[in-house]
């Protein structure tokens, strides 16, 4: 049994060797067969069809949007100095960090103590100055008198020199009597003479009292001022920064203690390069005004405004290129100055351009266009304006004509192509300012809630979106970035 087992396998495997060797000896003559046959020719080749995203080519009138970023800056800033020397021994509300004051608020308060002495001082000098000058004044009155009296005495001296002159002519009087008198008048007139000088002693005097006078009030009007200055007020409304004042601190003259800023006119800085510059200018070479757009993203919430450019930089700064422009903000609301914003301004508007995708033209200003059965044709174009990921083109007879949004190396002129066409067609416009939502009461209190809830938001940040919550018109992305946090 177990050599008939042994033969019959043996048996069997030969028969599936020999099965295999057939099979394969088949299928190699099959090949040779098929490969010496002549009535089979070749398969005809099949031109390759791409397929290509196009968009129409629509010229039309857009206002470019040149975006750049900018520093919030404060037009009125007032550096806080202290005017005298001294201890402080009073602070106003608010002298911290942050604080807000009104204008003519006391800010802070030196020791006066001083400054008073000095005040009762040239008060007191004021009063002898005073005295002086009246003691002056009657005096110039008493020599004016005494002058007078000498004047009339002399007078009387000269008629009794003319009497006994007239005698002498008739014979009565004597010599020795007219001599008499007229030695008498002599001495007359040298009286009259020392009292003229007395009386000019006494108006320079008086002169020299008015002048003392005057200098002892300059120094009173000196001392009043110092007594001022040992107040320092605040010269307009505003926020106070930088504060390094505290009550109990000697401070020397002039010692810089705090910085005030008016938050509510702020305006922002930004610069430009010298042919976007060049493109904000009219015919006479001024700037023209533009508008702008400037926007914050503050921990996931946006803050925008308006603006107007109003100036330019005097000169280039050292080691800088462009331009430095400056632009008033429409509203203050939320921004503070040291804000880094993105600007976007509007250009003078461009009439006759497409809006393409940047990928639709090369580093050599052409494009590609879908041609008659849909073949691919070469244009060129000229680049006004790249906008993001869109340039702005100008060209010649190409209306209506359709454009391959996204080039390859593997198209060309002569590709046969597959256009995809968008199922509608918008129309390209420069951006819009951001749409504006006006809160109900309710809606408003709920928000605001959410956001002073809101313990992981940093506190400057929380600051400015409520600040934005409660102008009359809110965001819509803001409110729609509130919610989604609110039902997350």
């Amino acid at each position: 049994m177990r050599f008939l087992r042994r033969s019959l396998v043996g048996l069997f495997l030969l028969a599936a060797t020999l099965g295999l060797l057939a099979l394969a000896g088949n299928s190699l003559y099959s090949a040779v067969q098929l490969r010496n046959a002549d009535d089979r020719g070749a398969r005809p080749a099949r031109e390759r069809v791409l397929a290509v995203n196009v968009v129409p080519f629509l010229p039309e009138t857009v206002v470019p949007v040149l975006s750049t970023f900018g520093e919030i800056r404060s037009r009125r800033t007032l550096e806080i100095r202290a005017s005298a020397a001294g201890e402080v021994i009073e602070l106003g509300n608010g002298v911290q960090d942050g604080g807000r004051v009104t204008a003519g608020q006391l800010l802070f308060r030196v020791d006066p103590t001083n400054a008073m002495t000095a005040l009762e001082v040239a008060q007191t000098d004021v009063l002898d100055a005073e005295a002086e000058l009246r003691d002056a004044r009657r005096s110039v009155e008493l020599a004016g008198e005494e002058v007078a009296s000498a004047r009339a005495q002399a007078r009387l001296r000269q008629n009794a020199l003319q009497r006994q002159r007239d005698l002498a002519e008739r014979g009565v009087g004597t010599a020795a009597a007219v001599e008499a008198a007229e030695l008498s008048a002599a001495a007359a007139d040298q009286a009259v003479l020392s009292r003229r000088q007395s009386e000019a002693q006494a108006q320079a005097r008086l002169d020299q009292a008015a002048t003392q006078l005057s200098r002892r009030e300059i120094a009173l009007d000196e001392a009043r001022r110092r007594v001022a200055d040992t107040e320092v007020r605040a010269e307009f409304s505003g926020v106070l920064g930088d504060v390094s004042v505290v009550k109990g601190r000697l401070v020397t003259s002039n010692e810089k203690l705090a910085l005030l800023i008016d938050p509510e006119r702020l305006e922002i800085s930004f610069r430009v390069s010298t042919p976007q510059y060049a493109r904000l200018l009219d015919d006479q070479g001024r700037l023209i005004g533009s508008d702008l757009t400037v926007s914050l993203l503050v921990n996931g919430f946006t803050l925008t405004t308006t603006g107007k450019i109003t100036r330019e930089g005097a000169a280039v700064g050292v080691g800088q290129t462009g331009r430095l422009l400056y632009a008033d903000l429409a509203s203050a609301t939320g921004f503070r100055p040291g804000d880094f914003a993105t600007v976007d301004i509007n250009e003078p508007a461009l009439e006759r351009v497409a809006r393409l995708p940047a990928a639709a033209v090369d580093s050599a200003g052409t494009i590609l266009l879908l041609g008659q059965d849909e073949r691919l044709e070469v244009a060129s174009v000229m680049v006004e304006r790249r906008q993001g990921d869109d340039v702005l083109v100008r060209a010649q007879g190409l209306q209506g004509r359709d454009v391959v949004a996204e080039r390859s190396p593997l198209l060309g002129a002569g590709i046969k192509v597959r256009p995809l066409r968008p199922e509608t067609v918008t129309e390209n416009a420069a951006p819009a300012p951001p749409a504006m939502v006006e809160l109900t009461e309710e809606r408003r209190a709920r928000l605001i809630a959410f956001v002073e809830g809101n313990g992981r938001m940093p506190a400057e940040a929380k600051e400015r979106v409520l600040a934005q919550l409660r102008e009359p018109s809110v965001p819509a992305q803001t409110i729609e970035r509130i919610e989604q946090r609110m039902g997350g």
